[in-house]
């Protein structure tokens, strides 16, 4: 366990375990900073500045997010550091050319409104070289990018890769797949992590353009990933007109994914409105064709089906296929009606094939 330590927060005592980050502690004691660089599934960065506060015997203001709590220190987050964070704003905002894309939340626009700065002029030579990628999942629009390095350093620190880099210089510096590549021919598994991370919406789902609605009017529903057992938790994100999931998203704090998923937990979901999809129970009668039904009849079909070819063939003619997307406490009780109520030891998954 860390020793805690006692320090001065904008002129109240305060306490953290040692070495704790400031951003974190701060925010412990209702005190908010402000960040876009930071997330707290990455290593230390401080590169924006946004988040920096004045620190006393330190000849100038300290990132919050790259500076640990020490014993003794004296921290004020508004003295004169509201006038860097407004500068900083504009600065960033005098290239940002693109505040909505895709209809992703952006921070910089968020804080801008907070800070009431606005961009004192545009850079001439501040648009950036556009990014076509055949892929179908997810699209990057330089003119947002604030170039936070946060989808990089995901890559590199959370999914050990090197899916995506810096390109460029100066103003035409851009983030993009490795070797200026598409995400498809790259070592990205389009898992939408990067994406999950980027605070301005610069990296955004395509899926998105299906819908009028920016993220914030969407109506989130939380519930477990259907496509294996690890039972990672997400949001399913609903236009409220029409009712069609357009997006998934996950939270830093769901257990036990901390907000990561798979290519296929946040992108494949269409399945849903499929045409073709189930939504109903349907029965095989004598005319040979599938005729829908209550639940209480397909089941007693089915019971009525299995009984008859235990009869006939006895129990080892019927076998069970267990499967890696229900729980543990599912496919435990498959077993158990295998074995107890059917009598029959054949029963296998579908994920050893």
């Amino acid at each position: 366990m860390s020793s805690m330590v006692r320090f001065t927060l904008d002129g109240r005592e305060a306490s953290a375990p040692e070495g704790e980050l400031l951003v974190h502690a701060a925010a412990r004691h209702g005190v908010f900073i402000p960040t876009l660089c930071h997330d707290d599934k990455l290593d230390p960065y401080g590169g924006c500045r946004m988040c920096v506060v004045g620190v006393e015997g330190s000849p100038r203001p300290l990132p919050a997010c790259a500076t640990r709590v020490a014993e003794g220190m004296v921290v004020s987050t508004n003295s004169n550091v509201p006038a860097f964070r407004k500068t900083l704003t504009e600065m960033l905002l005098a290239e940002h050319l693109d505040p909505n894309p895709g209809g992703r939340p952006n921070e910089l626009t968020d804080l801008a409104a907070d800070l009431d700065a606005e961009a004192p002029f545009i850079l001439p030579d501040a648009k950036r070289k556009e990014y076509e990628d055949r892929n179908r999942l997810m699209g990057y629009t330089p003119d947002a990018c604030i170039l936070c390095n946060r989808c990089v350093r995901y890559t590199q620190e959370v999914m050990q890769c090197s899916a995506l880099s810096l390109e460029g210089r100066g103003p035409h510096a851009r983030i993009v797949p490795t070797w200026e590549r598409s995400w498809l021919d790259t070592e990205c598994e389009l898992c939408g992590g990067c994406l999950s991370v980027c605070p301005t919406g610069a990296i955004f789902e395509k899926f998105l353009e299906g819908t009028e609605q920016p993220e914030r009017e969407l109506v989130k529903t939380k519930t477990t990933c259907t496509f294996c057992g690890v039972g990672c938790q997400l949001d399913l994100n609903v236009d409220p007109e029409t009712n069609r999931i357009v997006k998934v998203t996950s939270e830093p704090h769901y257990v036990s994914n901390e907000g990561n998923l798979c290519v296929k937990g946040r992108f494949a979901f269409n399945f849903v409105h499929h045409p073709d999809r189930l939504t109903k129970p349907m029965v095989r009668r004598e005319d040979g064709e599938l005729h829908e039904t209550s639940w209480e009849d397909a089941l007693q079909v089915a019971a009525d089906g299995l009984n008859r070819v235990k009869a006939e063939h006895g129990p080892q003619a019927i076998g069970f296929l267990a499967s890696a997307r229900l729980t543990m406490e599912e496919n435990f009780l498959i077993q158990k009606l295998a074995r107890s109520v059917v009598g029959t030891n054949s029963i296998h998954s579908c994920e050893a094939t």
